[in-house]
């Protein structure tokens, strides 16, 4: 599948500058991926579950491809890329992403004791 061009300022107006844009398609697609590639692997492991016979040394040697398992391939393989997916939910408005809160590493005591002067 061929890779479209990308009009990056699509992606400005939907977040404060392109680097934000890329990191929160880029999240979007690992997370749309992941999901593929657990459907995938189901799909796969009730064929292999159905058709399991037990193999021998011989069997590996003239192993033939399942046409079941081609075909829920191919299937996964029409099917439109996460980064596509990602990018085209970014445009519409459909993620909702949002800053980590700042983590504050010292406690209220600390910051007091740190605050005032050591004794000598």
């Amino acid at each position: 599948m061929a890779v479209k061009p990308v009009a990056i300022k699509e992606f400005t107006e939907c977040a404060a500058n392109v680097y934000e844009a890329v990191i929160v398609a880029s999240k979007r697609a690992r997370q749309i991926h992941d999901d593929v590639k657990i459907e995938l692997a189901q799909r796969l492991e009730t064929i292999k579950a159905l058709t399991a016979a037990p193999e021998t040394e011989d069997d590996l040697e003239t192993t033939v491809a399942n046409p079941d398992q081609l075909k829920i391939s191919l299937e996964f393989e029409k099917r439109p890329k996460a980064t596509e997916l990602a990018l085209d939910e970014l445009r519409e408005g459909k993620i909702a992403y949002r800053y980590k809160e700042p983590i504050d590493f010292l406690t209220k005591e600390a910051k007091e004791t740190k605050e005032t002067p050591a004794e000598e």
